[in-house]
């Protein structure tokens, strides 16, 4: 069963839901509306009792997604709110109650790449990178976003990304644990499925405690009210900076930023 929409196709086979994006033209940027979307299908699937949902591009993508469109992050204010669309998604990620698995082909950038850190596994092919970009816009990364790197990766590998925004690529990243399994491109598909019908086979509410477990776990890291203050301000102090304005305005018009430190 296969149904069509604005910015994405879904399709079930048995207890596995299919996601693909298909905003070719905007390279699968994480728009309101896909992410709407993408949010309306997992809502969709876990009515449905579907165990085993695959993100996806389409076949050989050279990208598979963009991250944060641009054009939709506001200027002087928190651009990575609480229901800034992407969190939200994340969070519906980590709260659905089956297995959300990220097949990747091509390019995963800013956003995207905190969309697959959230996600229970990650399977690539040789084209694969991971590039997270927050410091090319002088954009404030949030701290539940931070700490989903931290969880997968460990500090000094999730402050070598942030810091040099350089994408790492498909080998690498399965040796740092963003990728669950490296498979060769014409068998990326048939590995995933045969991964999710695994999952789907056994017992779904088991699963889903399970899943449950690990997320309440994973964020099991108390904050201070001062602490979190004290974030919020640091945050607040870069997305009302010049060098914040200077970096959406840089993007939009495709020059390389002239940052101050201001």
């Amino acid at each position: 069963m296969t149904a069509q929409s604005n910015f994405t196709s879904t399709e079930t086979r048995g207890k596995i839901g299919i996601i693909t994006m298909n905003n070719d033209s905007k390279r699968n940027a994480l728009s309101e509306g896909l992410l709407e979307e993408i949010n309306d299908n997992l809502d969709e699937f876990e009515k449905k009792g579907i165990a085993a949902v695959i993100i996806r591009a389409k076949q050989a993508s050279k990208v598979w997604s963009a991250g944060h469109d641009i054009k939709e992050l506001p200027t002087h204010a928190d651009p990575l709110g609480y229901y800034d669309p992407l969190e939200e998604t994340l969070r519906k990620i980590q709260q659905f109650p089956g297995a959300v698995i990220c097949m990747i082909q091509g390019g995963v950038w800013g956003g995207a790449c905190d969309l697959i850190m959230t996600a229970d596994i990650v399977i690539g092919d040789p084209t694969c990178t991971f590039a997270i970009t927050p410091v090319k816009l002088g954009l404030p990364y949030n701290a539940s976003g931070i700490l989903h790197f931290m969880n997968r990766l460990g500090v000094n590998i999730a402050k070598e990304m942030f810091f040099t925004a350089e994408p790492v690529a498909a080998e690498r990243a399965k040796e740092l644990g963003i990728l669950n399994h490296l498979v060769a491109a014409d068998q990326l598909e048939q590995f995933t499925l045969s991964l999710a019908e695994k999952i789907t086979s056994h017992s779904s509410l088991s699963m889903a405690v399970i899943k449950e477990q690990f997320r309440l776990l994973a964020n099991a890291h108390p904050v201070s009210p001062e602490t979190f203050e004290r974030i919020q301000g640091l945050r607040r102090k870069v997305y009302f900076s010049q060098d914040y304005a200077e970096g959406i305005k840089a993007f939009l018009e495709k020059r390389p930023p002239q940052f101050s430190g201001q």
